[in-house]
């Protein structure tokens, strides 16, 4: 199944990050509650209809590697597989 996300929304995949820190800690689950998710954009929508009847571009590619907010994207599940809803303007950051 396809998923064509609306307006400015993007459909994510979300990244596990390591329990285990590259300084070879091992994190409790609650060191990473409040900090921001990884993921890969799997989807994007067409752009934000803007009040001049043109649409504004969303700032993501599908593939590119991006990180947001905990809280911010709405989770869905299609075919036993999960992926995350996230407004354009929730993004954070591309990783490059």
């Amino acid at each position: 199944m396809n998923l064509r996300p609306l307006h400015n929304q993007v459909i994510i995949k979300s990244i596990k990050e390591s329990e285990v820190a590259q300084s070879g800690l091992v994190l409790p689950q609650t060191a990473e509650k409040e900090r921001p998710e990884k993921g890969e954009v799997v989807a994007v929508g067409p752009g934000k209809l803007l009040d001049n009847g043109l649409r504004a571009p969303i700032s993501v590619l599908v593939g590119q590697q991006i990180v947001f907010k905990k809280y911010s994207p709405d989770e869905i599940k299609i075919d036993g597989q999960e992926y995350l809803v996230i407004r354009d303007e929730d993004i954070i950051a591309v990783i490059d």
